[in-house]
């Protein structure tokens, strides 16, 4: 893709189908008269007149609890310098957007019009009461570090510069691991820092806070070695400036033990880098392109720790493992402040966790066998489903024995699972199933390249590395629309129909007339079935010249169908495929069977279809909680349909006892935890989320699966095809490019799965 059609999908991105990437959503019922009148006149006088009584009360009766102010002046946004505050909006939105799927945090983003210290800090002072923290973004030194300094004394709510904070937090936590597997002493090492911004001033005041000795600290600018005898320092360099007889960032570090890049790409060569000590820890954290290449630096030093700000190599810098986790313990508790210690908690919960044991979730979104703390993983992964549990927390508790918590906690059981409960709003599911199908990559065929929409999808498919595509296709009009959307690259284009393909055609020919002949297919029918794209496809992929298939986008889902069964087959011990769609929900992940294929299912096939959407689940990384639905509860009634579901549950009991279901249960019962809890104890799934529901028939689940996708606006992902031994998957007709992709990279999950 061109940069001219990558800066048209960055600004149709944000332009449609409405423009920014937030909005506000009532959190109260408003559908009656009754519901307005308690939302505003008369009701709303009586939270009023309580806040009144005590301002504390707002935390009770609003939403300052969990709102954040992201606030710019837009005077150093990104790499872009001083764009103004309606430019740097774009970025404020972005960040309330990582607060709210990370974290659950709401976010307003300020953009403030003003360049003067104390105009900027008026400001947001005077909009304080409404919100019950404050991030600064994107403020450029030294300002930013007076502003933040003054509204942190001046206000009573947590205030953070992120841009100060954040990396330091972040890059602190990996620095106290590489010291540690580097065997040296934080307070012995030589550091030296490149970049003298907000975000090295502040990363080298909390690595001196860690133990780093001042005297082993060597800063450099633009200008080079930052030293005492520079004249026209400002006050936060002259605290870094060095009496050594050192003038160029070369000389500095010979010897030196930990290299910080906060500057800018290619800054450090790699002779620069052999005259670093031995097992030198090497933080380039410059974006998008850091000090210096990874790759060129592990090849020049094996026995260098490197850390990144990319997220394509080991050991990424990224703010977003720190600030929507401290803002939401520091909001937890109420935090007048976000101080030292709170940050100090941070870090060291940030490395105590990579040394713990990763969860089975994170090495499936990264394709790694099993994540080891090691020089190549010295900070979590920004997946990593325990952020949302161990930071807050911590955050909390050194709130607390600070003394700034206006509101301890004192259950911190309960606490730990209302944190848990905040991860089920967004979609890390999906971002975990494209870094799995990034982590190792596979040819995924599409039987109709030719369209346009999968063209588009294949085109981003390649660009973002989630697969290779094969299309197949006309040759020459793929070539025409790949021209028109600027599709670059190399990629494969097959057209069963040429006749330089008939080798390849009479071979798949000639096996699938082996599987069909005993069921009246001639090798006549055979070599004609060959030219049909989803036969060839099928074939394909049967034959190891693709790890996987993508159809259905412009035919019916049984047309599709009947050519991948007479080709691909199933699993051993499976006699009926299946289909499940994976469903994004606001509570969470929902998997829903069977989809598409099976009518009505006998009370066997039924139970294998809830053990084949079992697997899936567990594929990724989700431990399923499986109800089989019915219209009655645990045999309430002895109607043939609901005995059926009776009869599934008691094989899967029987011969599966491991997996967490139970049934027949109706809908609302399986999705409220404390209702069935309460009226069904002895169920084997009471007191669990359930996040997989089996439905009786191909009625009941496909109408529920498309009622949530509409009703819900959730993401739907599927229908996935289960029970094949190659990863073969049929799109609903007329998928979108979206669809396309997300099934694109559960085919290649798929695929690195059926390979182990």
């Amino acid at each position: 893709m061109s940069k001219e059609s990558k800066r048209r999908e960055a600004l149709v991105y944000h332009a449609k189908p409405k423009p920014g990437k937030l909005e506000v959503n009532p959190s109260k019922p408003y559908a009656s008269l009754r519901d307005l009148s308690l939302a505003y006149s008369p009701g709303v006088a009586e939270p009023c007149l309580e806040i009144e009584k005590d301002t504390g009360n707002v935390y009770k009766y609003t939403n300052k609890a969990n709102l954040v102010a992201v606030i710019s002046n837009g005077s150093a946004v990104l790499g872009l310098g001083d764009i103004g505050p309606e430019a740097s909006k774009p970025v404020m939105e972005g960040k309330g957007l990582l607060f709210k799927i990370f974290a659950g945090i709401d976010v307003f983003d300020i953009e403030v019009n003003t360049k003067d210290v104390d105009a900027f800090v008026a400001t947001v002072k005077n909009i304080a009461p409404t919100f019950g923290g404050i991030n600064l973004e994107d403020i450029k030194a030294p300002e930013a570090f007076e502003i933040e300094r003054r509204l942190v004394d001046e206000l009573n709510i947590p205030v953070m510069h992120d841009d100060q904070h954040g990396t330091a937090i972040i890059s602190g936590a990996a620095l106290l691991n590489a010291v540690e597997l580097a065997q040296k002493e934080l307070s012995k090492v030589k550091m030296v820092i490149s970049g003298a911004g907000a975000a090295a001033i502040s990363c080298s005041r909390l690595y001196r806070a860690l133990g780093v000795s001042p005297e082993n600290m060597i800063m450099t600018d633009s200008k080079g070695i930052i030293r005492v005898d520079r004249e026209n320092l400002t006050s936060q360099k002259a605290e870094f400036a060095t009496k050594l007889d050192l003038h160029t960032l070369k000389e500095a570090l010979v010897g030196a033990d930990v290299f910080i890049g906060l500057s800018k790409a290619d800054i450090m060569t790699p002779v620069m880098l052999k005259s670093m000590a031995p097992n030198p820890i090497v933080f380039a954290m410059a974006n998008p392109n850091p000090e210096i290449d990874y790759n060129l630096a592990v090849a020049t030093r094996n026995d260098a720790i490197m850390a990144t700000g990319r997220s394509d190599f080991p050991n990424q810098v990224n703010n977003v493992l720190g600030f929507p986790f401290i803002f939401r313990g520091a909001l937890d508790v109420r935090a007048t402040k976000i101080n030292e210690a709170m940050k100090m908690a941070a870090v060291h919960a940030l490395a105590d966790l990579a040394k713990e044991t990763v969860p089975e979730q994170v090495n499936i979104a990264y394709g790694a066998t099993k994540l080891t703390f090691g020089k190549d993983y010295i900070i979590p992964k920004p997946f990593d489903p325990r952020l949302i549990t161990n930071v807050p927390m911590a955050v909390a508790k050194a709130a607390m024995e600070s003394g700034v918590a206006a509101a301890p906690i004192k259950d911190w059981n309960k606490y730990q699972e209302e944190l848990h409960a905040r991860t089920g709003s967004d979609k890390k599911l999906v971002r975990l199933i494209t870094s799995q199908a990034k982590s190792q990559l596979q040819r995924v065929v599409f039987a109709e390249g030719d369209e346009l929409d999968v063209l588009k999808a294949a085109q981003l498919v390649q660009e973002e590395g989630i697969a290779i595509p094969i299309l197949l296709g006309d040759e020459m009009h793929i070539r025409e629309m790949m021209a028109t959307i600027e599709f670059e690259g190399n990629v494969t284009i097959i057209d069963p129909k040429k006749e330089t393909l008939r080798e390849t055609r009479e071979k798949y020919a000639h096996t699938y007339w082996q599987l069909r002949q005993r069921k009246g297919t001639t090798l006549y029918d055979a070599e004609r079935r060959m030219r049909e794209r989803n036969y060839y496809a099928a074939m394909m992929v049967r034959e190891g010249d693709a790890d996987a298939m993508i159809s259905g986008y412009n035919r019916s889902y049984p047309n599709v169908l009947k050519p991948v069964l007479q080709v691909i087959d199933m699993e051993d011990g499976v006699n009926r495929v299946a289909t499940t769609n994976l469903m994004i929900t606001n509570r969470g992940p929902l998997f829903i069977s069977d989809t598409s294929i099976n009518i009505n299912p006998i009370a066997k096939d039924l139970a294998k279809i809830a053990q084949m959407t079992s697997h899936t689940a567990s594929l990724f990384g989700i431990q399923p909680k499986v109800a089989m639905l019915s219209y009655s509860n645990f045999g309430s009634s002895k109607n043939e349909d609901a005995q059926k579901v009776s009869k599934a549950v008691k094989l899967l009991h029987r011969f599966l006892p491991d997996i967490a279901v139970d049934g027949p249960i109706q809908a609302d019962f399986a999705l409220n935890k404390i209702m069935l809890t309460n009226k069904f104890p002895f169920s084997k799934i009471a007191g669990a989320a359930v996040n997989t529901l089996i439905l009786p028939d191909l009625n009941a689940a496909n109408i529920a699966y498309k009622l949530i996708k509409e009703l819900d606006n959730a993401l739907s992902i599927g229908p996935i095809m289960m029970g094949l031994k190659h990863p073969v998957h049929i799109l609903q007709l007329g998928a979108s490019v979206d669809e396309i992709i997300h099934m694109t990279a559960v085919a290649a999950v798929d695929a690195q799965n059926k390979k182990i």
